[in-house]
């Protein structure tokens, strides 16, 4: 019981994650949130890119794909934030033993 205690406690909230994908999904700051740091660079620099070279007609092919992955990730959240946890439960356990 303990161990759950802490892992509620030291998990990243599923409010605050959907609220930053929500207001700010393009620059990815809900993956960087969530500890997916690569993944939410990669992405607002495909956000970035996309918004620069847009004038010239080549930048909607990156913002189309950076809509299409915010999206989608609003689906992968919770199992973002479930594969934390157990991440979180495994070290707690660990440490116990």
């Amino acid at each position: 019981m303990l161990i759950e205690q802490r892992v509620a406690n030291e998990s990243k909230s599923q409010l605050v994650a959907y609220l930053l994908a929500i207001l700010l999904w393009g620059f990815g700051v809900h993956r960087m949130y969530l500890g997916r740091w690569a993944s939410g660079i990669v992405m607002l620099l495909f956000w970035g890119i996309g918004w620069l070279t847009a004038p010239i007609l080549i930048g909607w092919v990156p913002i189309a794909f950076v809509c299409l992955w915010a999206f989608a990730d609003l689906f992968l959240i919770p199992g973002m934030i479930q594969g934390d946890q157990a991440v979180i439960r495994q070290r707690l356990m660990a440490g116990r033993l």
